[in-house]
């Protein structure tokens, strides 16, 4: 029997480190009867942000795809990441809930079920790991690893007394951003074996280099088993190579037995298939040092790039990543891991694109601040509190406490549209897009985000490329560099277009034409009427204090005044989704509402005015 046992991660942290989760299933199945030959000792393959990339983006069925690799891969456990009371959302459901999502995932084919919370609150895990053992399933408890000055040995350690204590079957060290270093993880492991003697699984990104080095002296430590990612989809933001590592310990009293030649045919397969999702890699998912100081995870990395070239500012990516830090300390320092990674993440581009720190709070930042997500590790920054939150209460006890029973409620509100107790489920994770999800999968209209031809990405030698982004353009004998950094939502007239002109950013709007109209023989071309007369169903571009606008692109989630409304300066007005947190728009000025531009569900950018308030 081998001595260190291999998880690989290829089917679900590695493409969501590298391609930001967009591979499809039908990408995964043909690959899995190899897979399944290997002998790991687990494969991840769902859960983190797999359900809802599916639903978002994919728009496959996140349970149908669970079936498929649960039956391509009979001899293999499936792996989940479950982000305790959070399941796979942002926000904690009730105790009903979790334990159906947990029945309903064993019952689909998860067997291994690591369960973790973002801020390491120990209340928030206890219900996942009692509904994962009462499903007869292996219950793996998780320590969050991070630095800050309020973390350090003897606090994970009591972390993971009080796993063994839950009853979890193994204790995985999750080192979501590759912040553990070789000789500190040689330590954590020996003193969690001592306190425990529990199996220890290790899991650290490759983003700062070490994640290799920790892993072999994590193994000398007495850790059994570690997360690896095949080589196409491994290194930088994802994970160690598995092959690198299979050959570093074979011939030792550690020999994984893993065949090399087996797991280079299931990388070839993967190599070639990563070139379809070409469109979604990103420049910041290599290897880079800043993580030691940013932390941010590497799951979210590609993610996080994404986000900001759909808002147009992949420009501020370092500014966002110099703020995350800052906005981390704020909060009590927090491990950044989903949701707390999206939570701070969010919040710094906020604070960056606003161009003030806190003008704008998300929801998710706010009800953190209340302690509905659990205990702070360290201590908030109290005037950020009260900007945030003014006077509200701050909750003490397990968040969930708080929360009635959800499940029956969640039935009736997706009736007729909910085929069974997983479509409720999927709702329950996402109401809006979930929702929408259903009524198209009812319609027979769901449609998956489109892929870009891969000759599109092909150079003459075949090695992948993008379309040009980047090009200089003479006019009247004048050169000038011009660098696109991202376009935004379009409206009825313009879509803007973020660019960097010699090293200056720029908002361009570009107007199309209308068609040709032909009048008399002779054609003439004229253009749209003006944005300041909108055209039915337009929005007006902002012109006085009263327009309200949203900080960042997004989408309207909730309308919260009506015509004819008073308000006070302050007054929540819109809920808008931005980067998959919602965000509150609140009214700049004071008096009464006279026009509501905006309705649940429109694409919205700064330049637009959504409500119109008319002083008193």
């Amino acid at each position: 029997m081998a001595k260190v046992f291999v998880t690989d991660l290829v089917l679900r942290d590695g493409h969501q480190s590298l391609i930001a989760t967009r591979m499809q299933t039908a990408d995964m199945l043909p690959i899995c009867g190899k897979l399944d030959q290997v002998g790991f000792w687990s494969l991840e393959a769902w859960g983190g942000a797999t359900f809802d990339a599916c639903v978002r983006f994919l728009r496959e069925d996140p349970w149908e795809r669970l079936r498929q690799l649960r039956k391509a891969l009979p001899n293999t456990r499936i792996q989940m990441l479950l982000r305790g009371q959070n399941l796979l959302g942002y926000r904690n459901y009730s105790d009903d809930v979790v334990r159906a999502f947990v029945q309903k995932s064993a019952d689909n084919g998860v067997d291994v079920f690591r369960i973790f919370d973002a801020m390491n609150d120990l209340r928030n895990l206890r219900v996942s790991v009692e509904a994962v053992k009462a499903a007869g399933k292996h219950a793996e408890g998780t320590v969050c690893y991070t630095t800050s000055p309020v973390h350090n040995i003897p606090h994970f350690v009591e972390l993971a007394k009080g796993l063994a204590e839950m009853g979890c079957d193994t204790i995985a060290i999750k080192d979501m951003a590759g912040l553990l270093t070789p000789y500190t993880a040689f330590e954590l492991v020996s003193a969690i074996r001592a306190a425990t003697n529990l199996p220890i699984h290790t899991h650290s990104h490759a983003t700062s280099g070490l994640a290799h080095m920790t892993h072999l002296k994590a193994v000398e430590a007495g850790a059994s088993i570690i997360d690896t990612c095949v080589g196409a989809f491994a290194e930088g933001a994802s994970h160690p190579t598995t092959q690198s590592l299979v050959a570093a310990l074979a011939g030792t009293e550690y020999d994984t037995g893993l065949s090399l030649p087996l797991i280079e045919e299931i990388s070839a397969y993967f190599k070639e298939t990563r070139k379809k999702y070409w469109q979604f890699e990103s420049a910041f998912t290599g290897t880079d040092t800043r993580v030691l100081i940013n932390q941010v995870p590497g799951g979210m990395i590609s993610n996080l790039a994404n986000q900001l070239k759909e808002q147009g500012s992949l420009d501020k990516m370092d500014a966002v990543l110099e703020e995350i830090p800052r906005v981390r300390a704020d909060l009590g320092f927090p491990p950044l891991v989903t949701p707390t990674s999206q939570i701070v993440g969010t919040q710094a581009a906020l604070n960056v694109m606003t161009g003030a720190r806190y003008k704008s709070v998300t929801n998710e930042v706010k009800l953190y601040l209340q302690g509905r997500y659990g205990r702070a590790p360290g201590h908030v920054n109290e005037e950020v509190r009260k900007m945030a939150i003014g006077d509200l209460d701050v909750t003490t006890c397990r968040p969930a406490d708080l929360l009635g029973d959800e499940l029956d409620k969640l039935r009736n509100e997706i009736e007729g549209l909910a085929k069974s107790d997983e479509d409720v489920l999927t709702y329950a994770m996402f109401p809006e897009i979930g929702k929408t999800w259903l009524q198209e999968r009812s319609a027979g209209s769901l449609k998956p985000e489109p892929l870009l031809p891969q000759q599109s990405a092909a150079t003459q030698d075949n090695a992948p490329r993008y379309a040009a982004d980047e090009f200089k353009i003479t006019l009247h004998g004048e050169t000038y560099h011009i660098k696109l950094s991202g376009s935004g939502r379009s409206d009825a007239t313009q879509r803007p277009y973020f660019v960097a002109i010699d090293g200056v950013t720029e908002e361009v709007l570009v107007e199309p034409l209308n068609e040709v109209a032909v009048s008399g023989g002779s054609e003439k071309s004229t253009r749209k009427a003006s944005a300041t007369a909108p055209a039915p169903g337009q929005k007006p571009r902002p012109s006085h204090p009263g327009h309200v606008t949203a900080a960042m692109p997004g989408s309207i989630v909730d309308v919260l005044v009506s015509i004819g409304q008073t308000v006070k300066a302050g007054d929540g007005v819109l809920v808008i989704e931005a980067m998959k947190m919602e965000n509150e728009v609140q009214a700049p000025i004071a008096g009464v509402v006279i026009s509501i531009f905006a309705k649940k569900g429109d694409a919205v950018t700064p330049d637009m005015a959504l409500v119109e308030i008319q002083p008193e």
